[in-house]
């Protein structure tokens, strides 16, 4: 199996193996792919498109159904914002869960925190953007002293084929 990360993530344990992130695209499947996903897996509500009472709403509907099911519920914005929420860890740059591009970004994720490195694959979010490949995807992942969550272009195929114990989608889960 690959290396998924080098220690322990307090709060994290075990780190869930599949993750859910949400966006514009994704809004209408939610509910249906939370009930879809393995219990214990990870939701990660983005949902930037929408204004700040819209979005509270909206997060408050999910991450009800989200723990219903026995899932993490994770909020893209800051550590206090997710607190005051109710979320169970932060998504952002400076948060639990950190997006990460580039060895550059990577370097800068701490100890306590997970790496979302991403783009693996080519994805419809961000149409003809460069994406990582297996290769350079593993060079970098081999490299991180945190956990990895593989995402972009990724689904359960296409997680057994790179043999990547921990990965996320956004289209993955619509039916």
């Amino acid at each position: 199996m690959a290396r998924c990360y080098s220690g322990p993530v307090p709060r994290l344990k075990p780190l869930p193996a599949i993750w859910l992130f949400s966006d514009a695209r994704n809004a209408a499947g939610l509910a249906a792919a939370l009930r879809a996903l393995p219990r214990g897996s990870g939701f990660v509500f983005r949902h930037y498109h929408l204004d700040s009472v819209d979005r509270r709403a909206e997060y408050d509907r999910l991450a009800r159904r989200a723990r219903a099911h026995g899932h993490l519920v994770v909020l893209a914005g800051s550590r206090p914002l997710a607190r005051r929420w109710g979320a169970d860890m932060a998504y952002g740059p400076r948060s639990d869960l950190v997006p990460v591009h580039s060895l550059r970004e990577l370097a800068r994720v701490g100890a306590g925190q997970v790496a979302v490195l991403s783009p693996v694959f080519p994805t419809r979010s961000h149409p003809g953007a460069a994406s990582l490949g297996p290769l350079r995807f593993r060079l970098l992942a081999a490299r991180a002293p945190v956990p990895v969550i593989a995402l972009g272009g990724m689904n359960a195929k296409v997680a057994r084929r790179l043999n990547w114990p921990i990965w996320g989608g956004i289209d993955a889960f619509l039916r």
